[in-house]
């Protein structure tokens, strides 16, 4: 069945287990869903809810079980199963971490992927690409997934996409710390994003999708290119374009909507949620040419969204944008910093959110990014005590569904 722009939606949310007391990954995803169903399945159904492994053995991916008509109240059901999961792995001393990163993973030796359902897929993938990089087995996201009903529609919502997606970061980057450092980007997630399949470039291409807006052009400039460029690795024909298509918005024309990949894991699912509203109602901003028309959308270029995305990456909320042309889409004639720009979208539509989601999203607005939560309450101090002491406080967060504050 195809719906038409936000009549349903579609949020996956991607969690790591890790041990109680080291906070070291625990690749035993298949150990939780044995206790959870009894016997290993891949897919655990658990009402609104749906409990997926991934390539790694230590993420589980908890998702919308079928589209979803509304957004409001939807973190009551993830955070109940965030308590569920939490509750099945104290059998194994572990629990759940929130956050797009781990801070002390050493992937190159605590790497393991899903040996089960699948794995063939997942093998295939690590022969080409070495599935052990941070770019593979140490990045948690959200994922929203927004459906459209015919040409007309995905022109209008893939055009919206790309020309927000630059400063989605800007909100929900939660990932500066890698290897017991910072490395300088707020959004480490995106950074090993851009480059994780950099053997196969037409995979990911610029992150920022093409100027494409129809179906038949997005298969002659994307599909076909990727598909093209697999073939040598791809012996057995085993790979789906679908899944091998990269970028930081995907378009699955297998199930007529778009995905959007640049949003980082929060603390708590009430965070994720409320940056969905708040994305979801901005993107209705954008497609109803409120702000800039069509034509305006589409007239940009991916290597220029690239630049800005790239910035924002490595500052989150506190990048300055100075392109002038960007800035007119959101009515600011002046330079600003990213969270301007999304105190200037709130005061549009931030009366359209759910209270709570209000609340969560004015919490990001004056608190920063999770990212600069983390960066605040280490204060300099990349120890490994100090750090596991800050992301332990993480986990309780995610538990207790409360923002955290350094």
């Amino acid at each position: 069945m195809a719906y038409h722009l936000f009549e349903v939606f579609g949020v996956e949310l991607e969690y790591m287990l890790v041990q109680d007391n080291t906070m070291q990954v625990n690749p035993a995803v298949d150990e939780l869903f044995t206790l959870k169903n009894g016997v290993l399945t891949s897919d655990i159904p658990n009402g609104k809810i749906e409990w997926s492994n991934e390539l790694v053995a230590h993420v589980v991916e908890l998702k919308t079980n079928g589209p979803v008509s509304s957004l409001v109240g939807l973190e009551h059901e993830f955070n109940q199963d965030v308590k569920e999961i939490n509750k099945l792995l104290e059998s194994i001393d572990s629990k759940l971490l929130a956050g797009a990163c781990h801070p002390l993973m050493k992937p190159l030796e605590e790497t393991k992927l899903w040996p089960h359902d699948h794995n063939e897929i997942y093998n295939l993938y690590n022969r080409i690409f070495d599935c052990r990089g941070h770019g593979w087995s140490n990045v948690q996201s959200m994922h929203i997934n927004l459906p459209f009903a015919n040409d007309q529609e995905f022109e209008q919502l893939h055009a919206a996409v790309r020309v927000l997606l630059p400063i989605i970061p800007g909100l929900a980057a939660s990932s500066p710390v890698l290897d017991g450092k910072f490395n300088g980007y707020k959004d480490s997630r995106m950074h090993y994003y851009k480059t994780n399949q950099k053997e196969i470039p037409h995979m990911t291409g610029k992150v920022i999708p093409e100027q494409v807006f129809s179906k038949k052009e997005y298969y002659e400039k994307i599909f076909e290119p990727i598909n093209k460029a697999i073939q040598k690795y791809d012996t057995e024909n085993i790979l789906d374009h679908h899944f091998l298509n990269s970028r930081g918005a995907i378009s699955r024309f297998d199930r007529n909507a778009i995905e959007i990949r640049v949003i980082d894991i929060q603390e708590t699912p009430s965070a994720d949620i409320a940056i969905a509203a708040f994305v979801v109602e901005t993107l209705k901003l954008l497609v109803s040419e409120e702000l800039v028309s069509l034509d305006d959308q589409k007239k940009w270029h991916e290597d220029d969204l690239f630049v800005i995305l790239d910035d924002v990456i490595k500052d989150a909320e506190t990048t300055l944008i100075t392109n002038k042309r960007y800035l007119a889409i959101f009515d600011l004639d002046k330079e600003a910093d990213v969270k301007s720009i999304w105190k200037n979208l709130y005061k549009r539509v931030g009366s359209k959110l759910s209270v709570n989601h209000q609340n969560h999203i004015e919490f990001l607005l004056q608190n920063g990014s999770l990212s600069s939560r983390i960066l605040k309450s280490l204060r300099g101090d990349f120890s490994e005590m100090n750090i596991k002491r800050t992301y332990f406080k993480i986990a309780e967060c995610l538990q207790s569904g409360r923002m955290f504050r350094p």
